[in-house]
């Protein structure tokens, strides 16, 4: 993605964010100057732990990192995407780093014409068709319940027919009016174009055929390349991988999560997304603190400090960095499994999930631990950026800090402590006892699953674990690394093996970055592949279709205010992706509040004293 840099993440639009004005149609920050060259090597830090693990476009539930994303971007051009555009300003969906065109909507918002650039071609030579479109269509309709982005009823459910019109165009027949607001944010921009020619095979060796045209092929094609996706130590090798239409190629992924590409030497898209470096490499770290020690060492162009040596800034700033926090449009929380084994019962009671969120010190948090680089998530709609998706109600704290009201809503209902945990006095389903499935005695004790290798998290668990137990909660907080932390959290069924987790927490960077549009149907809606925690509310269905279906602003306000208030997720402060630390010469980097990154348009400068050499 091409975006916005976060000193204009403000300026977000495509009806998204507002308020931002341009000079000369160029948002221009950080240093000026020098003579830019061609070629070198940058090397990017990775969040800790946040090792990237998943290659193939069609990412499964738990394989859902930024990151993962990011790269794969550089790799297979997306059709639609979040763009900054150059002549108006803010984000818009189509642009030089896309395949595709300006979509058309007709037939009353039904049908939505897809038009792709032409004279893209595959790193084989092969064309970039309309074809590669509906090869990842079909894949998606007959494998959708395996892909980490499917929410009921939302694409491919929604599109009632693929229509290819012609090479470069392609047709969906939708099954109703959508907002065109909402479908080209949040449903195009999940299209993908994949190689047929080169991945349409069932088995390996096999012939390539048009076999995703049934649905038995579609399955046996997809779990030939799922199967592929999962040897994270061939990528670097499987040719499957070679076949690429972005400006980079993969030159080396290793299992431990470092990534090297450099230019696809074959790139037919616009010249202004060739790359002017020879090389990038993604560098993985297992903490903040071994990223730290390697930047302050100039082992990385382009890192993060942790928020607490904020102070030290200055250091860097004297040794050619400059360091600029890099704010997404996201919201974090913690996410209550609501069919876990143990602790369903609890997690379902909104008596329960309102004590808790009023033991969460969302400003001394966002203050002493953050350093104030973290602003509060008070709901489904990010707070920062302003937008126009926020309503005046959202921007309101529902659950103020407060152990005095916590432990009135428990012990209003039934529970009392001893021997510093909460148990119930009153079990029963009345609206002064317990809730339904939960007995005399039983105990507030949970476990909390949350990422490893940031000293910020580990404070901020240890923090809310002090705050919890004020009212007799006992939370037990076991870390593992980030991926594992994704890949235990995925929806389950109450006492199946995997489903014994209570709650799980994955946002040092921010849990959920949002599309363009921050509808939930793929967060809080029921059965949805994001929905680790199984949340399922029949109004919060119904208001979640509206923002689909309504251009009115007021769908979306109600379906913030009311996820809001009925907590699906324990909210969160909101941290920066990351205070970024830059080299002073590395010039052409735009920090994208979606969290994505554009090294084509990276390049290095030299000094006049250099050039005049």
């Amino acid at each position: 993605m091409r975006s916005l840099k976060a000193a204009a993440a403000a300026c977000l639009v495509l009806a998204v964010l507002t308020g931002c004005t341009r000079e000369g149609g160029r948002v221009d920050m950080g240093p000026t100057g020098g003579v830019p060259v061609e070629g070198g090597t940058a090397t990017m830090a990775l969040p800790p732990n946040a090792t990237p693990n998943w290659i193939f476009p069609i990412g499964p539930p738990g394989y859902g990192g930024s990151y993962n994303a990011g790269i794969q971007f550089l790799l297979f051009m997306p059709v639609y995407d979040a763009v900054l555009d150059q002549d108006k300003g803010g984000l818009t969906t189509h642009g030089p780093s896309t395949l595709g065109l300006k979509p058309k909507y007709s037939d009353g918002n039904k049908t939505v014409t897809v038009p792709l650039r032409k004279g893209v071609q595959w790193s084989d030579g092969k064309p970039v068709t309309a074809r590669d479109l509906e090869f990842w269509f079909n894949l998606l309709k007959a494998n959708k319940a395996n892909w980490g982005s499917y929410s009921v009823g939302t694409m491919p459910d929604n599109v009632k027919r693929f229509e290819t019109l012609d090479d470069h165009t392609v047709r969906l027949h939708l099954s109703r009016a959508y907002n065109p607001d909402w479908f080209t944010a949040n449903q195009l921009t999940l299209m993908r174009a994949l190689p047929q020619h080169a991945w349409g095979a069932k088995t390996d060796g096999g012939p390539v055929g048009d076999f995703d045209r049934t649905k038995k092929g579609a399955k046996e094609v997809f779990a030939r390349l799922t199967r592929h996706g999962k040897s994270l130590g061939s990528y670097g090798s499987d040719p499957l991988w070679k076949t690429v239409n972005g400006p980079w190629k993969l030159a080396g992924w290793r299992d431990s999560g470092q990534v090297t590409i450099v230019p696809n030497e074959k790139f037919t898209g616009p010249k202004s997304q060739r790359p002017h470096l020879d090389k990038v490499v993604f560098k993985p770290f297992t903490t903040a603190d071994s990223e730290y020690n390697v930047l302050r060492s100039g082992g990385v162009d382009y890192g993060y400090i942790p928020p607490s040596v904020m102070a030290q800034k200055g250091k860097f700033e004297d040794k050619g960095y400059r360091v600029d926090p890099w704010e997404g449009w996201a919201s974090t929380y913690i996410v209550y499994n609501f069919n876990s084994t143990h602790a369903g019962p609890l997690m379902r009671q909104l008596y329960i999930r309102r004590a808790m969120q009023h033991l969460v010190d969302q400003k001394a948090m966002s203050d002493v631990i953050w350093q104030g680089s973290a602003t509060p998530t008070l709901g489904p709609v990010p707070v920062t950026p302003k937008s126009q998706y926020l309503s005046k109600a959202m921007e309101r704290n529902r659950y103020p800090f407060s152990v005095a009201k916590a432990t009135s809503l428990l012990e209003s209902h039934g529970w009392r402590t001893e021997d510093g945990t909460a148990r119930c006095e009153r079990p029963g389903t009345g609206a002064d006892e317990c809730g339904e499935g939960i007995g005399k005695n039983d105990p507030l004790e949970l476990t909390l699953l949350s990422q490893s290798g940031s000293t910020e998290t580990t404070n901020m668990m240890q923090e809310l674990k002090s705050s919890l137990s004020k009212a007799g909660i006992d939370l037990t907080v076991r870390q593992q690394p980030l991926n594992s932390v994704l890949g235990n959290s995925v929806p389950c069924t109450a006492k199946d093996p995997g489903c014994d987790w209570d709650m799980s927490f994955f946002g040092t960077a921010g849990s959920w970055y949002y599309p363009l549009n921050p509808s939930g149907e793929q967060l809080f809606s029921t059965g949805a592949s994001a929905n680790f925690g199984n949340y399922s509310d029949k109004k919060a269905d119904r208001i979640i279709r509206a923002v689909q279906y309504s251009p009115d602003m007021k769908a979306v306000h109600e379906y913030g205010e009311y996820l809001a208030d009925q907590l699906p997720v324990m909210w969160m402060p909101n941290p920066a992706y990351q205070v970024s630390v830059i080299r002073n010469d590395l010039r052409g980097i735009e920090q994208n509040p979606t969290v994505t990154f554009a090294p084509q348009d990276w390049y290095f400068v030299k000094n006049k004293k250099e050039a005049d050499k």
